[in-house]
């Protein structure tokens, strides 16, 4: 049976752990069986993914930028317990859209499927483990990035 650190490098996902800065806020931090992430942001190698939904970036590109947040989640997470192996459950997630001043006006626009790009990654790499409680609420990001995730996770 494949681990889960070895189904996220098969889906093309490097998740490193994610460097601290002294005197910053933790970027995860464990109580208990508990880790849970600070907000993290829809940033890729070092480039930023800003600008608003439904204004700037279409829906599938939001939801790539909800990818990649929560990927970062990920990293933020392997920093505090050593290998992704360690998870037992995807708690909850809460999914924060930078959205336009209509966006939700249309049937067709919902902050929920832009945060669909991380909850089906986070099915993909975790299976039944990788399902969750969630929130996707759509908002004015701050320095308009395109999403910010954060995550409560269960470990071992």
């Amino acid at each position: 049976m494949m681990t889960f650190e070895q189904k996220a490098i098969e889906l093309g996902c490097k998740i490193e752990p994610a460097k601290q800065v002294k005197g910053k806020p933790l970027k995860a931090v464990r109580t208990g069986n508990l880790v849970y992430t600070s907000g993290q942001l829809s940033i890729k190698n070092g480039i930023d993914i800003k600008g608003k939904v439904g204004e700037d970036l279409t829906i599938a590109e939001g939801q790539e930028a909800a990818r990649q947040a929560t990927l970062n989640c990920l990293s933020a997470i392997k920093t505090v317990i050593g290998s992704l192996d360690k998870i037992t459950k995807i708690v909850k997630v809460l999914g924060m859209v930078n959205v336009s001043n209509d966006f939700n006006d249309s049937i067709y626009n919902d902050t929920s499927k832009v945060i669909n790009g991380c909850s089906d990654l986070l099915y993909e790499i975790f299976g039944e483990a990788g399902e969750h409680a969630r929130s996707a609420v759509g908002m004015t990001l701050p320095r308009n990035f395109a999403v910010e995730i954060e995550m409560i996770v269960e470990v071992k």
